[in-house]
């Protein structure tokens, strides 16, 4: 992964694992106090780099009725400006690729997760037939920062940014801004990556503070968004995590791993659910992404730990995906920690987290009548 520019800037920390250390490496964790980040985030606007984010941009005539093929989202008529998220899943429904999309200047820019564009691109590529449609792996070419806030509006004013009407626009110098659903008060400016510097030195400029991946990562988890690779595994559906209607239409047919999204949303419901862990760890370190969630009696394996973070008002949480009996009636649970220094901990599943329980699915209460 490369290393951004930015991490020398003055008062710029990096993860503490190295600059190689995955998902994050090679961008600022941090500018001295996380916490003030956090707070300067809900109060004022800070600016965030996310270079270390893949891009993949498809071009020409039939960009959009090719991809609604092969993602789960509905985009077949995106108009321009506008903005999504989809999913890649393998033929059993299990989620490969998430990207944010955005329809722009002609294109459609797939937002993904550090070190996914290449595989994705090359997926992507293999489909394309006899399409009209030209697809590249962009990340060399271009950088993420965020800017989160109530102060954003006045912040790109400042900086000579015009924030778009619709979802997304460009930007004046190439790449685009786009408007987030979370945190609140929050866009994305997707820049050339040799402007990065000076797009980074402009923001600051015009009334953003600094802030490291460590207060964006926080904001994330409170607003219950999942990372694709950090809050699922290998065996992760669109269910289990939130991605139905933000990231999947259930009304749309045709695409790979299409019957389990279907068999599960009418038949079923999803063996595990994200839920937002307090954790009671207390200086000690936070438990890494895969430790194992316990029941609190006889220590039987229900879940992982996806995002651990400290929040500034929340303290000590993560998300965690467990399956849908260890929270049911309230039961307690812990989290194990296998390295030498660590200790399982108690957890407590925030109520408010927990995906309400809309009763019996339609698909399962025909079958029920059908069989008397």
């Amino acid at each position: 992964m490369s290393r951004s520019p930015l991490l020398d800037t003055p008062g710029a920390i990096g993860h503490p694992d190295g600059d190689d250390a995955r998902p994050d490496g090679g961008v600022a964790s941090h500018f001295g106090d996380p916490f003030a980040e956090q707070r300067a985030a809900t109060r004022r606007a800070v600016v965030v780099d996310r270079s270390h984010r893949g891009l993949v941009v498809v071009a020409g005539a039939d960009r959009l009725s090719w991809l609604h093929l092969l993602v789960s989202q509905q985009v077949a008529d995106l108009p321009e400006g506008a903005g999504t998220e989809g999913l890649v899943l393998d033929v059993q429904g299990r989620v490969e690729h998430h990207a944010v999309i955005s329809h722009v200047d002609e294109a459609i820019w797939l937002d993904v997760e550090p070190g996914t564009a290449e595989a994705l691109a090359a997926y992507l590529s293999s489909m394309t037939f006899w399409s009209k449609v030209e697809v590249r792996d962009a990340t060399a070419e271009y950088a993420m920062l965020s800017l989160v806030g109530p102060d954003t509006a006045e912040v790109l004013t400042a900086g000579g940014v015009e924030l778009p009407s619709s979802d997304a626009g460009p930007l004046p110098g190439g790449g685009i801004v786009r408007r987030k659903e979370w945190p609140a008060d929050a866009v994305d400016l997707i820049v050339p990556r040799d402007a990065l510097t000076d797009w980074w030195q402009r923001l600051r400029g015009a009334g953003a503070t600094p802030a490291g991946l460590d207060a964006f990562e926080a904001l994330r988890v409170a607003s219950l968004r999942p990372r694709l690779g950090v809050d699922t595994d290998e065996r992760t559906i669109p269910h289990e995590v939130g991605w139905i209607g933000s990231a999947v239409h259930l009304s749309k047919g045709c695409y790979r791993g299409q019957e389990t999204v279907s068999r599960v949303a009418n038949l079923g419901r999803p063996p595990r659910q994200m839920v937002l862990l307090h954790l009671a760890s207390g200086d000690d370190a936070l438990p890494p992404p895969g430790t194992p969630v316990l029941t609190a009696e006889g220590g039987r394996p229900v879940g992982r730990v996806g995002t651990a973070v400290r929040h500034h008002e929340l303290g000590s949480v993560a998300l965690a995906l467990v399956k849908r009996s260890a929270v049911a009636g309230g039961a307690e649970l812990w989290v194990a920690d296998d390295r030498e220094e660590g200790t399982p901990g108690p957890a407590t599943v925030d109520a408010d987290s927990v995906p309400p329980d809309t009763g019996e699915p339609p698909g399962r209460a025909a079958v029920r009548r059908l069989h008397g």
